[in-house]
This record gives C-alpha cells, structure tokens and sequence, in this order.
C-alpha cells in the first residue's frame, strides 16, 4: 500500500511528515485548505518555506458552500498563491478540493498551468465541468464513500481509467458510522470492478499502473 496523507495547513506539515519519515510508502502534501483559508491566511508565508521540501501538495483548492463562499476571496488568494508558487518550482503534484466549486477551480487552473499535476479529490461537479476538468489533464482520486453514491458511480464512467487513483478522505469520510481507513480503499476496488466490468486483481493493477505514471512524471 502507498498513502498519500495531505495536511489542512502549513504549520501542521513538518510534524504530520516526520511521522512517516521512516517509510518510503507514505509521503505528507503541503496543504491550506480552503475551509480554512481565511483562518489561516497568514501561514502562507510558512507554504513558501515548505514547498521547497515535498513535491505533493494537498490539500488546496477552494469550497462554495454556503458557509464558505462568504470568504471565497480569502480561499481565491490562497489558491492562486499556491498555484503559482508551485509553477514557478516546476510543479508539484496537487490534491485539489473542489466542492461546489469546480468551475472556479478549473478557472484557476487553466489560469495557472505548470502548476503541476492536479488531482481533484472526491469530484462532484457537473459533466461539462467533468469533461472540461479531463480536457485540462486532471486527474481524479475516489474513495468507497464516494462510490457509495450513484453520481459518483457515474462520474467514473466517464474519467479516463488511466487518470484514477484511490483514497479514503478519512477521518472526514465515513462508512457505517466509522472513519474510513486507507485500507479500506479495497473496497473502492471492488467497487471500481463492478462498473468497469473488470476483476479486482485487473483494477489494482490499474490503478498501482496509473500511480507509477504520475510520480514518473514527477521524478
């Protein structure tokens, strides 16, 4: 197994990454969610200083809740600071919140290309977001609780199967009133086989395929 953890702001990224720091199967992204965004606006200068030392960043992007949206120029600046610190790196890879929010973040991404390689976590847009988002070269990451839900299932009908990756989204994430643990993505496999027609062996193969893709392009 491989686990990607992402962080919801700066100041928290050194301590969660050295708790790892001993596997080569678990890497921390440098993240300022956008829920947070106008809380934490001035950790960003602590963003600059640690995105030198990870090439994942996560979790970014921005939220159009209601009760976020009345601080979406805050979550706005923060994005576009990320989007453009890690263009001007070279890119990183980008685990991307895009809650009622997609059009938004698309907007930025298209604005701020060589920023990396985005990943849009748990998708919930709409299609012609969905195929505009596939246009732009994004990838996807999907969880059990997401392919619990039949728009999920139908938002992974139509992304390229060579562009999904898996994940919990735990502790927000539940199943069966419990947090969803990274290993519990098996049953996003299992899921996966059921809509692609395939057996679960040829999804994790897929899928462990599709994840040697992406860091290869980011060696």
């Amino acid at each position: 197994m491989y686990v990607l953890s992402v962080t919801t702001t700066p100041s928290a990224w050194r301590t969660t990454a050295s708790l790892a720091a001993a596997s080569k199967r678990i890497r921390t992204g440098l993240g300022l969610h956008p829920q947070l965004a106008h809380e934490r606006a001035h950790e960003i200068a602590l963003f600059d200083r640690f995105v030198v030392e990870t090439r994942y960043v996560g979790e970014i992007g921005l939220d159009g809740a209601p009760e976020f949206k009345i601080h979406w120029q805050s979550q706005v600046a923060v994005f576009e600071h990320a989007l453009a610190k890690c263009r001007d790196l070279g890119g990183r890879v980008m685990s991307i919140h895009s809650r009622r929010a997609s059009k938004g973040v698309l907007d930025r991404l298209e604005r701020f290309r060589g920023a990396g390689t985005p990943i849009l976590h748990w998708f919930s847009g709409n299609f012609q977001d969905l195929d505009r988002a596939i246009g732009l070269d994004c990838w996807f990451s999907v969880g059990p609780a997401m392919l619990a839900s039949e728009n999920g299932k139908k938002i992974v009908q139509r992304v390229p199967r060579e562009r999904l990756l898996t994940e919990s989204d735990g502790p927000f994430a539940q199943l069966n009133g419990a947090p969803v643990m990274p290993w519990d993505v098996a049953r996003a496999i299992h899921e996966l086989s059921a809509i692609w027609l395939l057996s679960p062996d040829k999804v994790a193969k897929q899928i462990n395929d599709n994840l040697r893709s992406l860091l290869q392009q980011h060696t």
